[in-house]
């Protein structure tokens, strides 16, 4: 995990390439490098060493003239070097020496060898590939300058004052100056019309279990965010049976505006179950508040979903790095892979259903894993989804869609995942950490958050300034006073209109209120789990 930033071309200054380089920092606390290529271009690194924690330092240089920088990890690493790399003299234990090798063993076309999260550039002489993995785990912007010369980086901040345009790079794609962008992730999963596998309820768990097991590779100490709901408390608990095979006690972290905060109450029954070493971290209003601008200079995105939900994550990221951890498993991804938010119960054909949840797959990038990565790595915090392995998606998305849909289960959101792991012979979580609604990350810390920065944020705004918002922000103009001030805030760091674009507006579907939150949606429940579970909507 790191910041990566790579100039190509001539005559760039390789101190203020140091210094563009160094706005990311945080990414990478434990070093930072920078390599010269004889042609003028230039490869910068900022480390957080997970792996090789001795020799793996970047740049990383292959046999002969190639160079590369890399953000993510490569989890089938070792098999590559014992398989198809087998014949190469490696000059560390890191895995990301595997993708240099790949591109002198196959040139351009290897990026569908790896698994892992990856964004990476190989530079060669006058030849250069930049590559980013399948979903977008990993960030990557690309830009280019008044003089042609092209740039990539992990973060828009590196980049943005120097290029005349700019764009994120499309996740599941590679770039050469010769091919362009070339898709090189096409899964079945993609055409609504390919979900015809039967359901095996065996098949979803040992899935996920395999996710979770690749995921817990590191030679640093790993930990969990554990929120009470049943994404994070499924790979909490698998996480947890793997770790005691080999003697390691799992520490779990939530976070809320207090004690009674819903998200806590579930965290502290599903940590007392499974026996992590839980840390529960508080937050009040006017904390949120006070580094509200802050987190959206991290995270780089003014939709409204994804600053509510990235400032608790920011803290709850700051609390878990003080704590000595250096990698963390998150839940994302089980909403879009199975339906899970609320609004996906009014879908009106199945079709439709298994469409919008491709969708939200293909564009997590924009949202909830932008807003993931760079709250983690704000403090130099790894994360890592389960959910988002590819052969965990292929398995799961492509299951026939009547099976997913909830209302064949009387509304039951993620039914098939729940009755996955429904086992009272040897019971992964408590029935009411199963069986609980779907609660957003923004909403579970307590409503009270949500309801008061709304408010906060109708201070902060006149009538006047939003009723001018069309002309001051003609693109993606913002609609309520919440969105006016994150987008005035996201401005004063990124006024280019290249930054704007970058960003994509998260909106449900099939509801009348559009607001963002799961509490938008008349089926939200505030019973018991039993409401739940047996299906009944009060």
């Amino acid at each position: 995990m790191s910041g990566l930033l790579a100039v190509i071309g001539k005559g760039k200054d390789p101190k203020l390439v140091k210094e563009l380089s160094e706005r990311m920092s945080y990414r990478g606390p434990d070093e930072s490098d920078v390599h010269i290529m004889e042609n003028g271009s230039i490869l910068c690194h900022e480390s957080l060493s997970i792996i090789d924690l001795n020799s793996g330092k970047q740049p990383i240089q292959g046999t002969n003239k190639a160079w590369m920088v890399h953000d993510g990890e490569i989890y089938n690493y070792k098999e590559l070097k014992e398989t198809v790399l087998k014949h190469h003299t490696f000059r560390t234990e890191s895995d990301s020496e595997v993708i240099v090798r790949l591109y002198e063993e196959f040139g351009y076309d290897f990026c569908n060898k790896l698994d892992g999260d990856f964004a990476f550039v190989v530079i060669d002489g006058d030849k250069y590939i930049a590559g980013r993995d399948p979903i977008g785990v990993k960030p990557l912007y690309y830009g280019l300058d008044e003089r042609g010369r092209i740039y990539f980086s992990s973060e828009m901040k590196s980049i943005a004052d120097q290029c005349k345009s700019f764009s994120t790079f499309p996740p599941g794609h590679y770039y050469t100056a010769k091919t362009g962008f070339v898709k090189y992730y096409r899964p079945e999963y993609e055409d609504h019309k390919n979900a015809d596998q039967p359901l095996d309820l065996n098949v979803v768990r040992q899935s996920l279990i395999d996710a979770t097991s690749k995921r817990l590779l590191a030679n640093v100490p790993v930990g969990v965010i554990l929120s009470g709901g049943l994404d994070s408390s499924l790979t909490s608990s698998i996480a947890c049976r793997i770790l005691k095979e080999n003697g390691q006690k799992l520490h779990s972290f939530s976070i809320g505006l207090d004690a009674d905060s819903p998200d806590n109450i579930v965290a502290r029954k599903a940590a007392e179950f499974l026996g992590t070493e839980h840390h529960e971290i508080h937050f009040s209003v006017e904390e949120g508040v006070q580094i509200l601008e802050k987190v959206i200079y991290h995270i780089e995105t003014y939709d409204i979903i994804s600053v509510r939900s990235g400032v608790p994550m920011y803290l709850l990221s700051k609390a878990i790095a003080e704590q000595g951890i250096k990698v963390i498993l998150s839940g994302e991804g089980a909403d879009e892979v199975f339906g899970g938010h609320l609004y996906f119960r009014n879908a009106p054909s199945t079709e439709e259903f298994q469409d919008e949840t491709i969708e939200r797959v293909q564009k997590l990038f924009t949202a909830d894993l932008l807003r993931a990565d760079k709250t983690t790595m704000a403090h130099g915090l790894e994360v890592r989804f389960p959910f988002l392995d590819t052969t965990f998606l292929d398995t799961n998305i492509r299951i026939k869609t009547e099976e997913k849909q909830p209302k064949t289960y009387d509304g039951i959101e993620k039914y098939i995942l729940r009755k996955a792991f429904d086992t009272p012979e040897d019971p992964y979580l408590p029935s009411e950490v199963l069986w609980r609604q779907k609660e957003q990350f923004s909403d579970g810390v307590g409503y009270n958050w949500v309801d008061e920065l709304i408010e906060y944020c109708a201070s902060q705004v006149t009538d006047e300034q939003l009723a001018g918002a069309n002309a001051e922000f003609p693109y993606n103009s913002p609609t309520t006073k919440e969105a006016y001030l994150y987008r005035s805030i996201f401005h004063k760091y990124y006024p280019q209109v290249s930054a704007a674009q970058t960003v994509r507006k998260w909106i449900p579907k099939w509801q009348e209120n559009l607001d963002p939150s799961g509490r938008a949606n008349a089926a939200h429940l505030q019973g018991n789990f039993e409401s739940v579970k047996s299906g009944v909507v009060v």
